[in-house]
């Protein structure tokens, strides 16, 4: 299990320095992605089945996601695109086309599904969270209201 947090962490970096993201967050992302992954794993250790697995893994992802952006004063997508890379069914998405190829077509519609049901999963759980009002994500004293500023008029 450790090790898969580890993979998870570096895998979350190599796709953050792929995706450009300042070197300041690597650290950010990979912690963002790991817990990730720590959370699917725990939730398929309950039999719900992957597709509510990565749904509840989405969900923290992007509250730790929300948090960080916060705290870091960076935009949301910085750890939420590098954080949710490894939830993404990518192999199974490779195994449906394959499987389309070959003409295995139950093959095809069994993984081609299974697939789409984690994306869906995947949507949902970042609409989910970010449809919660951004004050729930402030720091305590950290963010106060800029002060109004009045502007007068000459002339």
């Amino acid at each position: 299990m450790m090790m898969e947090l580890i993979a998870s962490a570096m895998g979350t970096v190599a796709f953050a320095l792929l995706f450009g993201v300042p070197t300041a967050y690597y650290l950010t992302c990979g912690a963002i992605g790991a817990a990730g992954w720590l959370m699917y794993r725990l939730m398929l250790a309950i039999p719900i089945g992957p597709t509510f697995a990565v749904f509840f893994a989405t969900v923290v992802i992007v509250l730790l996601t929300r948090f960080a952006a916060v705290w870091r004063k960076c935009p949301a997508t910085v750890f939420l695109i590098t954080g949710i890379f490894p939830l993404v069914p990518g192999a199974k998405f490779y195994w449906a086309a394959y499987y389309l190829v070959t003409n295995q077509i139950a093959e095809f519609l069994e993984t081609g599904f299974a697939a789409v049901k984690i994306m869906v999963a995947i949507v949902l759980g970042i609409i989910f969270v970010f449809e919660l009002p951004h004050r729930m994500f402030q720091l305590p004293g950290r963010n106060k209201k800029a002060p109004k500023i009045r502007i007068m008029r000459r002339g």
